[in-house]
């Protein structure tokens, strides 16, 4: 049965064939290698993500007292917790969001987008190329939950190297080297947050921080510090690596497309499908697990109580029982049900934020980039589900 190894760099430069491949012969794998079951079609992918006998029910990374920092942002994560709990966290959560935040910061991300483009311009003119990850993929969507958080500039640059070391930890087969980093990353990223948690008490800002330590349920009900902090965290990861990872992929998929890159410039109303498109093309979480808490069965797979089943996304996003012409790149697809946010209850609350954020940057680089193209091939990073690149260097055609 067609399957793949997710260390393979060869597979992981390009899963899709054998995505392909999967699909074709039937809805639901075994992948005995990771040792879960894999949705590989776009039905049965969005079942595992909307079927309520299925959870996100939270595994504590062990051995336990080696995790203690990482296992409490998880156990008190919106995202890890099904109802009840996650009911009254998403509630509490999507008040503080529901407070103009994402609006107030629309004109900001422009403004910000146009400042960090500036300088991969002014890098090319000078040096001849600039990667684009360096000057405006990496750090636009950390700036931006940074500055929703509000967390004070001098300390901005601390937020990066936390999130890249924490998410490693769901890859799998993860050496205990960068197993040891992700806890330390933890460790000092909860100490940090307590820090400006005990600050915002003391003196509340218009930032999210300030509002998810006031915000109250209908019954009065507030976040604890530990899930206020397991929030902030949260925040950052999805809305940071995904981001850089969506604008990453996504540029490297345009520039290897230069008549879809062509069009973009030409005509900007179609930033807004293109930005759908650069999620689906080259999905930058291309797994997701569910844990069934009662039996269930997906496309004729039986799941018992505490089995785990994943949803592919990358492989959904190619599906050609919903996608025309799959493996096409169009930046004008009008009708594009990719997976990228997630469905159901666990849907991204942050999904109209990241939109704003990769079409600023789109925006930005084909009004003062237009003539960009590659300067060398991009470096895919090794890892398998959180899907990204080390590098994307630019030139220009029309640099003077």
């Amino acid at each position: 049965m067609a399957s793949f190894d997710q260390h393979d760099l060869a597979f992981i430069a390009d899963p899709y064939p054998a995505f392909a491949a999967m699909r074709a012969q039937g809805e639901v794998h075994w992948h005995e290698r990771m040792r879960v079951p894999m949705a590989v079609s776009h039905a049965a992918a969005s079942a595992v993500l909307r079927h309520r006998s299925l959870g996100r029910i939270w595994n504590d990374a062990k051995p336990v007292e080696q995790f203690t920092a990482f296992n409490l942002l998880h156990r008190n994560s919106l995202l890890e917790n099904e109802p009840p709990t996650h009911g009254r966290l998403r509630r509490l959560v999507a008040a503080a969001f529901g407070r103009g935040h994402v609006e107030r910061l629309r004109p900001w991300i422009a403004d910000l987008a146009d400042r960090l483009v500036d300088g991969l311009v002014a890098e090319i003119r000078s040096e001849g190329r600039a990667d684009l990850l360096t000057h405006v993929a990496s750090p636009l969507p950390v700036e931006v939950i940074a500055e929703l958080l509000g967390v004070p500039t001098p300390d901005r640059p601390l937020l990066q190297p936390w999130s890249n070391a924490i998410v490693k930890m769901y890859e799998y087969g993860l050496p205990e080297d960068k197993r040891a980093a992700a806890e330390k990353a933890s460790t000092e990223f909860v100490a940090y947050l307590r820090e400006l948690v005990a600050l915002r008490r003391r003196s509340p800002g218009d930032d999210m921080v300030s509002d998810l330590v006031a915000v109250t349920d209908t019954d009065g009900a507030k976040l604890t510090e530990d899930e206020l902090v397991a929030t902030a965290v949260l925040l950052l990861m999805a809305g940071h690596e995904a981001t850089v990872n969506v604008i990453g992929n996504g540029v490297r998929a345009l520039m290897k497309h230069p008549s879809e890159w062509r069009r973009l410039v030409d005509d900007h109303s179609l930033l807004p499908t293109a930005v759908e498109e650069l999620i689906r093309y080259d999905s930058p979480l291309q797994l997701f697990e569910r844990t069934a808490t009662e039996p269930v069965t997906i496309a004729g797979y039986e799941l018992v109580p505490g089995q785990k089943i994943a949803a592919l996304l990358g492989s959904a996003a190619r599906d050609p029982l919903v996608f025309a012409s799959p493996d096409t790149f169009d930046v004008s697809r009008k009708t594009n049900p990719h997976l990228g946010f997630g469905m159901g209850i666990h849907y991204c609350l942050g999904a109209p934020l990241a939109r704003i954020e990769v079409q600023a940057a789109l925006a930005s680089l084909t009004r003062k980039l237009p003539g960009a193209e590659l300067a060398a091939e991009p470096r895919r990073k090794a890892e398998f589900v959180i899907r990204g690149l080390h590098d994307l260097p630019l030139t220009s055609s029309d640099q003077p």
